[in-house]
């Protein structure tokens, strides 16, 4: 009998290592078809999902509690399985050059439990080489077997979009890749009992890991075109959202739109496509370019609140500014690398602390990562300027009488408001009454 079939048949089983956005629907889409151990290092974590919580908001509570999946943070209980996914973040350090640590702890962990048959499936977003040249040494070492011999490798980018209820693991064609012909054919099968949308057979693990690694690359530069059309449309007085969606209405216009680029893909990816260019003496011109328009987003912003504050008569220093939304992006409670903190940080630059609101953001974490507090968006009152920074859908709702109730009483006329995502009726806030923004 072949793994493949051990597994349907639930003889052996598949264990998913990080339970994150990215891994915690992978294990519950699996358990549906076969035994799952979910391991994490973060026993907090762990004890969570054991107790029916999603603190993703990936799948819901709902989901955690009826789900089949093992939840462990005992790294022995790897050795029951047989077919492992890796699923760990893959960040960049401050100087934005890639950070494989919790790739390399990973790694070593399953390394210590890897047992001779086993398949590994690293998910994990890296530069190509990464697989072969870095993880495999390491479960090589870790375990005292032989890659190719005693245990196969594989690579299956995730493309798991947080916070996206339509695009999900089970509707995306799912790329898997394999070391040789017989690794890629179980592979391929195993990831079939859960992608109905069906999978794409790589020719290499490297194909596989290139592919990943340009798709968040090309979508960066994209919106580092439609922020610089903002940049110079806002300077000809002229309304970059109602530009596109003018363009919009030919067939092969690209819609993209401008805004704060952060998450850990988007974000981060293309700076492990320049690491590994930059190792074989090729300086990215595009790539970087765009990585620069968009990091630089946060500065930009602020630089127009400033002078609509300016315009208003408002003093700068002390200002009372309302953030609301402090995420990386809209209906999800991650704000690890969130571009919302170059405004908050950029305002500290002019003596102003921003009282940041946000419905579903992790506090914690929050607090945890940036020493930020999340309020209540019903805790946004007396403000002096607010500014609309994701788009959750519980902003969607804000009507006029709601975002009115967030400003001093003193303001009765030129309101700064600041819509970042462009969610709001321009028509309606453009009167006398508001000194009204947008990307």
């Amino acid at each position: 009998m072949n793994l493949y079939e051990s597994i349907v048949k639930k003889d052996d089983i598949i264990s998913l290592v990080g339970l994150g956005y990215v891994g915690m629907p992978i294990a519950v889409a699996f358990a549906k078809k076969a035994k799952v151990i979910g391991f994490d290092v973060n026993e907090s974590k762990i004890n969570q999902y054991k107790n029916g919580i999603d603190p993703t908001r990936e799948v819901g509570d709902e989901v955690i509690r009826d789900t089949e999946v093992i939840f462990t943070s005992n790294e022995q209980d790897l050795r029951k399985a047989k077919f492992h996914i890796v699923a760990v973040p893959t960040p960049v350090n401050p100087n934005h050059t890639p950070d494989l640590t919790p790739l390399e702890s990973a790694s070593r962990t399953l390394g210590r439990n890897l047992t001779a048959g086993s398949i590994v499936v690293y998910e994990s977003t890296v530069f190509p080489g990464v697989t072969e040249d870095i993880c495999v040494p390491i479960l090589e070492k870790e375990s005292g077997l032989k890659a190719g011999l005693d245990f196969k490798v594989g690579y299956s980018p995730e493309r798991i979009n947080p916070g996206d209820k339509v695009h999900r693991l089970e509707t995306i064609i799912k790329i898997v890749s394999g070391m040789d012909e017989e690794s890629l054919e179980t592979i391929s099968k195993i990831y079939e009992l859960v992608v109905d949308a069906g999978v794409y057979r790589a020719p290499s693990i490297k194909v596989a890991e290139a592919a990943k690694v340009i798709e968040n690359a090309q979508r960066d530069i994209n919106i580092a075109f439609m922020n610089e059309l903002s940049m110079i449309f806002n300077r000809l007085d002229i309304d970059t959202k109602e530009v596109l969606e003018a363009a919009g209405t030919k067939w092969n216009f690209l819609k993209f739109f401008p805004g704060l680029v952060g998450g850990h893909c988007i974000g981060v990816d293309p700076y492990y496509l320049t690491y590994k260019a930059e190792q074989e003496g090729y300086h990215s011109k595009i790539i970087l370019a765009g990585r620069q328009i968009n990091d630089d987003m946060g500065k930009y912003v602020v630089e127009n609140i400033i002078k609509k504050l300016i315009q208003a008569d408002i003093s700068i220093k002390n200002a009372k500014i309302g953030i609301l939304g402090f995420t990386f992006k809209e209906n999800t409670p991650d704000s690890r690398n969130t571009r919302v903190i170059d405004i908050v940080n950029e305002l500290k630059e002019y003596g102003i602390d921003p009282f940041i609101a946000d419905p579903v953001a992790d506090k914690d974490e929050a607090m945890e990562e940036y020493g930020v507090t999340i309020n209540g968006v019903d805790q946004v009152k007396d403000m002096d300027a607010i500014i609309l920074a994701v788009g959750h859908s519980e902003f969607l709702s804000l009507n006029k009488d709601a975002i009115d109730s967030m400003y001093s009483k003193q303001h009765t006329a030129d309101k700064v408001l600041i819509d970042i995502k462009g969610l709001l009726d321009k028509k309606e806030f453009s009167s006398n009454e508001y000194n009204y923004w947008r990307l």
